[in-house]
């Protein structure tokens, strides 16, 4: 009798306990999936929290695989899959929450819809630390505040996941791009675009006088949540548009409505929770692909090197806020 075919995974059997490395059995793709061969693991600070049993809005039945992000190559095929075939080089955030399997494996089964062809210039190292974060950039700042040509645009957090490709998403759209950060990460600021602002140093109506003469951006795109937010709200333009992908908490509205402006939250885990929105996501990372390929995208790496057997140690060094750039997990190749 023939033996089904098996694949390494680190697998998480209880909240904050150490990753375990084991084989287990290798997914067939159903209709409308395809079976990936990882090469890449992207960790996100979210996957910290779903590891500590800490977020709510991204729980994942245990044991589970985490991992949000992935870049690898088509292995199989599945029924009614036409856009993808076995050789494909493709990348997307596909898993790692809502009982759906993640990429700290050597094999994933994934929806088709959600994938994107690999920037072909791009390693897979770098492919996999782009889906979550150029996702919620992309959906605050286009789908969301519809930017545009001349637009003022304020990041909160410019050097940060999310941050640095919103700068970018902005920029490749026309807009003049401001981001807030602190002093010892202006110079990345710089290199992504962005004129450096240093929240430790200037209060928001300072900044917003210096910079736009006390109007206001048109767009603010907050990243941190808490007091990032309702500064945000102070420093929005009238009929502006703030965004947010951590708005959560009690935060008083009155600076916005005097302002006019309008609001939006972004939940960037809502297709893989609910199934609903899948497609958009894959049609996002072609975006990216098209901007990555025209020379618009750049991703900042962090230079340490993990494996299955050192996720642990990978998501230390993000913990210890230690790294310098997004951690990616090397699992093939």
């Amino acid at each position: 009798m023939a033996t089904s075919p098996t694949m390494q995974a680190a697998v998480l059997e209880n909240h904050e306990a150490p990753f375990r490395v084991t084989s287990i059995p290798r997914p067939v793709p159903q209709a409308g999936q395809v079976l990936v061969r990882i090469m890449a693991s992207g960790v996100n600070p979210l996957d910290l929290k779903i590891r500590q049993g800490a977020a709510e809005h991204a729980r994942h039945p245990l044991p589970a695989i985490l991992g949000i992000d992935l870049a690898g190559v088509v292995a199989e095929v599945g029924p009614g899959v036409d856009a993808f075939r076995v050789g494909d080089e493709v990348y997307g955030m596909t898993g790692g929450v809502g009982g759906v399997q993640g990429s700290l494996a050597e094999y994933a089964a994934v929806d088709a819809s959600l994938l994107a062809p690999k920037p072909a210039h791009f390693s897979m190292r770098e492919a996999a630390s782009l889906p979550l974060v150029f996702i919620t950039a992309w959906e605050g700042l286009v789908d969301r505040a519809q930017v545009g040509p001349e637009h003022t645009v304020l990041v909160q957090g410019g050097a940060g996941g999310v941050g640095s490709m919103a700068i970018q998403i902005a920029r490749a759209f026309g807009a003049h791009v401001y981001a807030t950060d602190s002093a010892a990460r202006a110079d990345i600021v710089r290199q992504l675009g962005a004129t450096p602002i240093d929240y430790e140093q200037m209060q928001v109506d300072e900044y917003v006088k210096a910079h736009t003469q006390g109007r206001g951006f048109d767009i603010v795109f907050d990243t941190a949540g808490g007091a990032s937010l309702d500064a945000s709200f102070k420093a929005v333009a009238r009929f502006g548009h703030v965004v947010s992908s951590l708005g959560w908490g009690t935060h008083a509205l009155a600076p916005l409505s005097f302002r006019a402006a309008t609001y939006s939250g972004v939940f960037t885990l809502l297709p893989l929770l609910t199934g609903e929105g899948k497609a958009h996501h894959g049609e996002i990372m072609r975006e990216a692909t098209g901007l990555a390929e025209a020379g618009k995208l750049q991703v900042l790496l962090d230079a340490h090197r993990f494996d299955l057997d050192t996720v642990g140690e990978a998501y230390a060094l993000i913990e210890q806020r230690q790294a310098r750039g997004k951690v990616v997990i090397d699992i093939g190749g």
